[in-house]
């Protein structure tokens, strides 16, 4: 399992929004590439990046700053926000991002999805945000008649590289993670599957890690961290004696 640090951008700053609300937002800090660095000091082997701006405008907005947090971290990115088109995605890969998250295009395209998919094999994943049940679209203010089991399979069809699930209604709350929820979308796939949304302390981690023997291959923590609810360290420690300990098992 890997956890995600999530460095969210608005405006040029790292902020985290109330279940994706543009209104209900938090700034924790005016330099998100600072951030994204003491992220890598805690022990992040990844960092997920969102440009927020991007996801509610529908193109890329926060570039320049990307780039420049993509050159100076020693670890991989995964990005996404605004990207709706296989141009976009090329120039974030050339700025340094190692995968992309495509939320929008996926849902509303799947054509162009499977276009990019097939560009870039490998580096495109898909972002299934719901709340009750129904997916939405454009930074989460667009409601579809679209259900998560519905979409997993044909992502696979399409050459999704991995799926990250959203439960919207915990984005952002610290109310715990949807467990259930997480488990059902795990079921639903051979793909492997990012989880989000609702993390509050270690007890969410160690919830989610026995869905590390079906497909579950990391856990994305945004607010949880910036509160200080989760210890970052703590957790990737934890995550590391645990793998430790089934190997010795197995």
């Amino acid at each position: 399992m890997i956890v995600f640090p999530a460095v969210d951008i608005k405006e040029g700053r790292c902020v985290r929004l109330r279940q994706g609300v543009a209104t209900e937002v938090t700034v924790f800090s005016e330099d998100p590439v600072q951030v994204a660095m003491h992220w890598v000091d805690q022990g992040a082997s990844w960092l997920h990046v969102v440009d927020l701006d991007g996801a509610f405008q529908g193109e890329p907005i926060n570039q320049d700053l990307i780039h420049t947090l993509c050159s100076q971290v020693p670890v991989p990115v995964q990005l996404g926000g605004g990207i709706r088109d296989i141009e976009a995605a090329k120039r974030y890969f050339q700025a340094g991002v190692a995968r992309l998250i495509i939320g929008t295009l996926a849902l509303e395209d799947p054509a162009s999805l499977k276009e990019l998919c097939l560009a870039f094999p490998g580096q495109v994943g898909v972002s299934l945000d719901a709340a009750n049940g129904r997916l939405k679209a454009r930074g989460w203010v667009a409601e579809t008649d679209m259900t998560v089991e519905r979409v997993v399979p044909e992502l696979e069809n399409m050459g999704a590289a991995f799926v990250v699930y959203t439960d919207i209604s915990r984005d952002g709350m610290q109310s715990g993670v949807n467990v259930q929820g997480v488990s059902r979308v795990v079921e639903a796939t051979s793909l492997p599957v990012i989880a989000a949304g609702g993390v509050t302390d270690l007890e969410d981690i160690k919830a989610l890690f026995p869905l590390t023997l079906n497909g579950l291959a990391g856990v994305i923590t945004g607010k949880a961290i910036y509160t200080k609810s989760l210890d970052l360290r703590q957790a990737l420690d934890w995550v590391e004696a645990e793998k430790n300990r089934l190997s010795r098992v197995s």
